[in-house]
């Protein structure tokens, strides 16, 4: 078995990630600062397991990064802030956390001459708007919504050759990256640095772009949050979700308990499987029909789901991934059922 460093692992992904890491046997060292954003409180958080070593410190600290990785054989780097946050004032905080924290973590990891893997999050937002195809000229690649279409109600991207309609499809890991927010292009910062690291030292990376994560212990009431967090929000409160757009943006929801096995197979397979691997459930479905699977969960008493015409400048339309190198290189399949998995987040306690 081995000796494994989560980074962030407090968090809600890397709660689980730490969970499944020991439910196999492996050691685990957690190092988490503990965000404001994702935390309401200091210290130990009472729902780790005492089996894990708990060191509170910032991944931007190298004297504390170097500590942590002491006999360690392995990395998980889920450290990072999440989301589309507030607005563009976020931006230096983004580029810190995100951006800084993985340098400091790579280079302590580099003059501790380290030959373990690398596992790190990444996500589906670096492709930007996802893939689509025109009935006259293919695959294409649509630009940033204007805002005066999306003022007008107007959210599918057109063709941009001929303004047709477009259709979406499933994007696979070999599509150009196209960030369009601040969020999507420190995460694709971070899969640089460490495609760098990788190169420099021979140490195998490997990328995992989680799609729309949703389970347990994501934090409440924030716009760190993922969309799923929100709603339940909304719902345990009494009042209808507020579902922006018309509601058909496409996503793929996957359980956070699939994310935790994903990297514990990369983690662990016979052979290291460096490069940007999606993981996803395979089905895209749009944020109405998540929001009426959340609201079908027991919450009669309240209004159904609102669709309210609101949008992000910073969103995009439809993402959604192709399953495929998941299952051929990682082996991975996602197992949660969508429905029974929505139907337990919707009463399952979120964090303060």
């Amino acid at each position: 078995m081995s000796r494994i460093l989560v980074t962030g692992g407090a968090g809600f992904i890397g709660s689980h990630v730490v969970e499944a890491l020991l439910d196999c046997g492996h050691e685990v060292v957690v190092l988490d600062w503990l965000h404001p954003a994702a935390h309401a409180r200091r210290g130990r958080p009472a729902d780790l397991s005492a089996a894990a070593v708990w060191i509170e410190g910032d991944v931007r600290d190298g004297a504390t990064v170097a500590a942590a990785l002491d006999g360690v054989d392995h990395v998980c780097h889920q450290a990072a802030m999440v989301g589309l946050g507030t607005d563009i004032l976020d931006i230096a905080d983004y580029v810190a956390h995100n951006g800084l924290g993985t340098a400091v973590l790579l280079r302590e990891l580099a003059r501790a001459c380290f030959g373990g893997r690398l596992v790190q999050a990444s996500s589906m937002v670096v492709y930007g708007e996802g893939r689509y195809r025109c009935t006259e000229h293919g695959e294409v690649r649509p630009g940033a919504r204007e805002v005066a279409d999306l003022d007008a109600g107007r959210f599918e991207p057109p063709c941009p050759v001929c303004g047709a309609a477009l259709t979406p499809q499933a994007i696979p890991e070999s599509a150009p990256p196209d960030p369009r927010n601040v969020y999507a292009a420190t995460k694709l910062q971070q899969e640089h640095l460490a495609s760098a690291f990788s190169r420099e030292t021979g140490a195998p990376v490997t990328n995992l772009r989680y799609h729309n994560v949703y389970g347990p212990r994501m934090p409440r009431d924030t716009p760190y949050a993922g969309v799923a967090s929100i709603f339940v929000s909304s719902l345990t409160a009494g009042r209808p979700p507020q579902v922006f757009e018309d509601g058909g943006q496409l996503r793929d929801f996957v359980h956070v308990r699939d994310i935790a096995r994903a990297n514990v197979v990369a983690l662990t397979s016979e052979e290291p499987v460096p490069g940007a691997i999606n993981v996803c459930s395979g089905t895209p479905r749009s944020v109405g029909e998540m929001a009426r699977a959340l609201h079908a969960a027991g919450f009669d008493g309240v209004p159904p789901p609102q669709t309210t015409g609101a949008y992000r400048l910073g969103d995009v339309r439809h993402v959604f991934a192709s399953a495929d190198l998941a299952r051929e290189r990682l082996g991975f399949r996602a197992q949660e059922d969508f429905a029974a998995g929505m139907a337990e987040f919707a009463r399952a306690p979120l964090r303060a």
